[in-house]
């Protein structure tokens, strides 16, 4: 084969990645919210999303949507976690089989969190729990069963996942604080629910304690202490 004759592929027939499957289903996801499209009709274009293996297969789902039309807007939280910042094992697994599973309060949430919900419940409210890392993962498996994942208000929400005879629903955030935590829900829900929405009038106090240990901090240097 002589690679000198090889001709680039066009962009359509480029391998699509997983933010570019996060960007159109974040799109179908406001189609959805917006009334553009019907429950049957955004479950079945992330189905196809979710198969689909190039670019150009992708951008069939949101050809006849507004937003595939617009130019680029502000720059939202990562689709995806960074490369690398995430383990391949969770720090925590959180397993309900023919019973229910909490995890709320004040503890300490890891970087990744598998949740399973068999006949069963689960219930992770991260709303006053400890960030030590930016980045949170949850992936979440309910099979005749629910999960349920509350956030504080003031984080970044990211979801990508899907349902057969189910629902996944993440209600997006994007946080306009750039320290603040992302929180990206993955998984499926099989003939089960999986729900992640922010939990109203709760905020990441450490947020706010960053932000006052800056102002302290500046007011410190100005008045030469």
């Amino acid at each position: 084969m002589d690679l000198q004759k090889q001709t680039a592929p066009a962009a359509g027939e480029l391998r699509a990645s997983d933010a570019e499957r996060d960007r159109i289903a974040d799109i179908l996801h406001d189609a959805l919210a917006e009334g553009r499209l019907t429950a049957d009709e955004h479950a079945e274009r992330v189905e196809g999303v979710l198969r689909a293996k190039t670019v150009g297969e992708l951008e069939v789902f949101i050809r006849d949507l507004p937003a595939a039309h617009r130019g680029p807007g502000p720059a939202p939280a990562p689709a995806r976690p960074t490369a690398g910042a995430i383990p391949i094992d969770p720090d925590d697994n959180v397993v309900a089989v023919f019973s229910s599973a909490v995890r709320k309060g004040r503890w300490r949430a890891g970087r990744r969190i598998h949740a399973y919900a068999v006949f069963g419940s689960v219930e992770i409210d991260l709303s006053e729990a400890l960030y030590d890392h930016q980045q949170v993962v949850i992936k979440s498996f309910a099979i005749f069963g629910s999960v349920e994942i509350r956030v504080p208000e003031n984080v970044s929400l990211r979801g990508m996942g899907g349902g057969v005879l189910g629902s996944f629903e993440v209600a997006t955030l994007d946080s306009g604080d750039p320290e603040a935590p992302i929180v990206y829900v993955d998984g499926w829900a099989v003939l089960g629910s999986v729900e992640a929405r922010p939990r109203r009038g709760k905020a990441v106090s450490d947020i706010l304690d960053r932000m006052h240990r800056k102002v302290d901090g500046g007011a410190r240097r100005h008045l030469g202490h």
